[in-house]
């Protein structure tokens, strides 16, 4: 099963360091926080990912290009007067990475709608690529088959200002709406499972996914909501960003299940 990781927006509420890099590529602990995430996917063995790129795209890919290489022990053998290269020993993940140009300004729902093609007739996973999280993408993919519907989110109840989910007893999203200030209900912490049908409830780069898609999966009764009650924190400020860092030194990250 594949992971399509949204890394294309703009992350202007974290301008200080995204003027430099795309948000997905601000680093913790020395790693893009889009790295901590893949290592958390492959850990449950998902080692498929596609990236959808937009802002500040050629930095994305030229990361990935360097990986291999400044993840290996390597020998540089100039004695012939030749360049021989010789890898030595690889510390890199099983990772197949598909970098995918989804446009400069594009809306979420668009990025998605865009990697229509190399996610094929199949259901995938999908996350953002600022938040970090310990939750077990196992038994989130199980609770999702069990139900059988379109889509499943994972929320958590935290004191934050994201799109907002009123749940029932068993699970389903009766409804959702964007954030209020002072909301403290259970929000969308992303994570999610979809099924390829998701793909027609998306209309062109205009579509916001959390908006009208979401709400009309909801609406139909095709959205689901896996509970987790563990870690989950994004990095939409300075200070979380400074937070996530403080606690990836202290060596007890919750999100570090590898």
């Amino acid at each position: 099963m594949k992971v399509v990781i949204l890394a294309g927006g703009f992350g202007t509420r974290i301008s200080e360091e995204s003027i430099l890099v795309p948000k997905p590529m601000v680093e913790i602990g020395g790693m893009p926080i889009l790295w901590h995430i893949m290592k958390e996917y492959s850990h449950y063995g998902f080692n498929e990912f596609i990236i959808c790129a937009g802002y500040k795209q050629a930095y994305i890919k030229q990361w990935f290009a360097d990986y291999f290489m400044s993840s290996s022990d390597v020998t540089f053998d100039y004695s012939d007067g030749q360049n021989n290269i010789t890898i030595e020993e690889c510390h890199t993940e099983p990772w197949k990475v598909t970098i995918v140009d989804t446009g400069y300004n594009t809306m979420t729902g668009g990025r998605i709608k865009r990697i229509k093609r190399y996610v094929g007739d199949e259901a995938f996973l999908m996350t953002y690529g600022d938040a970090v999280c310990d939750v077990d993408i196992n038994k989130l993919l199980e609770f999702h088959k069990e139900h059988g519907r379109i889509a499943t989110l994972t929320s958590v109840l935290v004191n934050q200002s994201k799109g907002v989910l009123d749940i029932s007893e068993v699970g389903a999203v009766k409804s959702f709406r964007e954030k209020h200030s002072s909301d403290g209900t259970p929000i969308n912490a992303g994570y999610m499972v979809l099924e390829p049908e998701v793909f027609d409830y998306l209309e062109g780069d205009e579509t916001v996914f959390e908006k009208e898609p979401i709400e009309r999966l909801a609406a139909n009764g095709e959205l689901m909501s896996y509970r987790h009650d563990g870690y989950w924190q994004c990095m939409d400020s300075m200070r979380e960003k400074q937070l996530l860092e403080k606690i990836w030194q202290s060596k007890k990250a919750p999100w570090k299940v590898w």
